[in-house]
C-alpha cells in the first residue's frame, strides 16, 4: 500500500530558507509535498486554511505577525495542522513561548537533513520534538511547579510578573524595562495573557488581576 506524503506548509520570510526547505523535501522520493509557502505570520495562518497541509513549518521572526501568534492562531482555525518551529531563537522564553502556544516540534536552523526529515515525520504522527541543546532546559522550566495558591495557575511564571505589572498601570515599554526584557517579547506575553484569561482589553486583565489581588487594590477598594 502507498503512503500518502506529508502535506507540508513553509512559513518563512527569507526566500533562501523556503527554497532550501522545499528543495530538501522536493528530493525525498514523493515522501513530502510542499502545498504552500507564506512570507509572513498572516499569510501562514491564511495558507494553511485554504491548503490544510499535515504539518506547518514556521519561523518565529515573521512579519505582521510572528510565528508564535500565528501557531496560536492556528490551532484554532486548522487544528489538525502540527507545527515545527524552524528559528534561530534558542533561548528559553522564546522556546518555552512557542509550545505553549501549540507548536509540537522546535528545531534550531542548521539542523542536518536527517534531523529535519525525522522531526516533520514525527511531529505529523502526533510526537512532540525538540531539538539538542533545548530540550533539557525546556523540560526543567516545564515541569516547575507553581506554588499552590499562585492566581491564575494557568499562566507561566513570567506571564504572572507582566501580568502584575499591567495591574499596576504599567505600559508595555515600563515591564519591559522592569523585568529586563525586549517590549516585543512582553506583547508576545500580554497576548498570552488575553488568550488564556479569555478577555479582550487591557482593563479587563486589570479587573481579574486585582480581584486575585495582584498588582494592589483600585481605589475604589482600598
Amino acid at each position: 500500500m502507498t503512503t500518502a506524503p506529508i502535506r507540508v506548509l513553509i512559513a518563512d520570510d527569507h526566500f533562501v530558507v523556503r527554497r532550501g526547505v522545499g528543495a530538501m523535501l522536493a528530493s525525498l522520493d514523493d515522501a513530502f509535498v510542499v502545498v504552500a509557502e507564506a512570507t509572513t505570520g498572516v499569510e501562514a495562518v491564511r495558507q494553511a486554511q485554504l491548503t490544510t497541509p499535515d504539518v506547518v513549518i514556521m519561523d518565529i521572526n515573521m512579519p505582521v505577525l510572528n510565528g508564535i501568534e500565528s501557531t496560536r492562531q492556528l490551532g484554532r482555525v486548522v487544528p489538525a495542522a502540527a507545527v515545527l518551529v524552524l528559528t534561530m531563537f534558542d533561548d528559553d522564553e522564546t522556546v518555552l513561548s512557542a509550545m505553549r502556544a501549540g507548536a509540537r516540534g522546535y528545531l534550531l536552523k542548521g539542523a542536518l537533513q536527517d534531523e529535519m526529515v525525522a522531526a516533520i515525520r514525527s511531529v505529523a504522527a502526533g510526537q512532540v520534538v525538540i531539538g539538542p541543546g533545548v530540550a533539557g532546559r525546556l523540560l526543567s522550566q516545564l515541569t516547575a511547579a507553581q506554588p499552590a495558591d499562585a492566581p491564575f495557575p494557568q499562566l507561566t511564571s513570567r506571564e504572572r510578573e507582566v501580568l502584575t505589572g499591567i495591574a499596576q498601570g504599567r505600559g508595555n515599554g515600563a515591564i519591559a524595562a522592569g523585568l529586563g526584557l525586549a517590549p516585543k517579547t512582553v506583547g508576545n506575553h500580554v497576548s498570552a495573557i488575553f488568550a488564556k484569561l479569555r478577555v479582550a482589553s487591557r482593563a479587563e486583565a486589570i479587573v481579574r488581576a486585582r480581584e486575585s489581588g495582584l498588582g494592589g487594590r483600585t481605589a475604589e477598594g482600598s
